[in-house]
């Protein structure tokens, strides 16, 4: 929080007692009356109590200390910790109707951001904002940061579990075991070797041999490549893309599989697939393995479908929307 920055309106509109705190303050002397005034109105702004001396604004202290008349060096003395704290603050939360965070408050909390925020929202510091807000809305004084760095991760862990378990019920079994079977136990990825086993090292039998061949997690993740300059075109680059999509498309993804996910919560799972090695992956609950993997083959195949046709215009020699030149003999 700046301590500097607040303008003559910001203080105005924010840090004037008004009559009825006014009235809480009387009574009360020196560095308690300016502490009590502090807490007072720092809870008017933010719905909850400062954390100690350095939350708080300098300039909001001083303008303070002249509406109570009490030098703002005196708040120096004001204890943050004991019984008279903890009683001004008891005062403050009637007067606003707020109350502290229970065990069902967190609770409550827990299932509203996983069921409306953290399916769409998958940013921790986003969702604490939410957080915040519906505390606030509820006049309920937030805890402990600590508290809600777990209520927080909570959410998305529960959002998460829901939508993995939602996503790998659209599969069949037969579409889970190829899935799955892209990280399998028997591949040597875990040592750098991205999935590959010796034999799956050899060349790839070309396209209409054999049919769709099984892929490897290594030419999924692989970006597609720069379409080569016409002079040096050849048709293995093409058939190689083509055995490609074919490959992935054997696995045989839904096509609305992702239909009602958001596309920052999509691309964030295709990232993390392709960040994290077989091992890891291994290591995940099966529908968030599955979610992952099916997400980064989701995506990819449109790219390598895209990438096809930014290599059919390379070959024609053309761009797109370009006619050939008609012949005039």
């Amino acid at each position: 929080m700046d301590r500097t920055s607040l303008n003559v309106h910001e203080l105005t509109e924010n840090w004037t007692l008004l009559e009825d705190e006014r009235k809480l303050v009387s009574g009360k002397r020196g560095p308690t009356r300016l502490g009590f005034a502090v807490l007072l109105k720092f809870h008017a702004c933010y719905g909850r109590f400062p954390r100690g001396r350095s939350e708080l604004p300098d300039r909001a202290v001083d303008f303070l200390a002249r509406q109570v008349r009490v030098p703002a060096a005196e708040l120096d003395a004001y204890d943050w910790t004991g019984r008279t704290i903890e009683y001004h603050r008891a005062q403050i939360r009637r007067h606003f109707g707020f109350r502290e965070c229970t065990v069902a408050d967190a609770e409550e909390l827990t299932a509203y951001l996983a069921e409306h925020v953290a399916r769409e929202e998958r940013r921790p510091e986003r969702v604490r904002e939410e957080l915040l807000t519906r505390l606030r809305g509820q006049n309920v004084e937030p805890p402990t940061p600590g508290r809600c760095d777990r209520i927080v991760k909570a959410a998305l862990r529960a959002a998460e579990e829901s939508l993995t378990a939602r996503i790998s019920s659209r599969l069949t079994a037969a579409g889970i075991r190829r899935i799955v079977s892209l990280v399998g136990e028997g591949e040597a990825g875990d040592e750098g070797g991205e999935g590959e086993t010796a034999d799956s090292r050899n060349e790839s039998p070309p396209l209409g041999e054999t049919g769709p061949r099984e892929i490897r997690l290594r030419e999924i993740k692989a970006a597609p490549g720069p379409a080569p300059a016409p002079g040096d075109l050849n048709q293995r680059t093409m058939l190689a893309e083509i055995d490609k999509l074919l490959a992935i498309r054997a696995i045989g993804l839904p096509p609305d599989l992702f239909r009602d996910i958001a596309p920052a919560v999509l691309a964030g799972w295709r990232a993390r697939a392709e960040a994290e090695s077989p091992a890891h992956l291994r290591t995940h609950p099966l529908p968030l393995r599955v979610t992952l993997l099916a997400a980064l083959l989701h995506q990819r195949e449109r790219e390598i479908a895209d990438s096809l046709v930014e290599l059919l215009i390379s070959i024609s020699g053309r761009g797109p929307g370009q006619k050939s030149t008609p012949r005039t003999d």
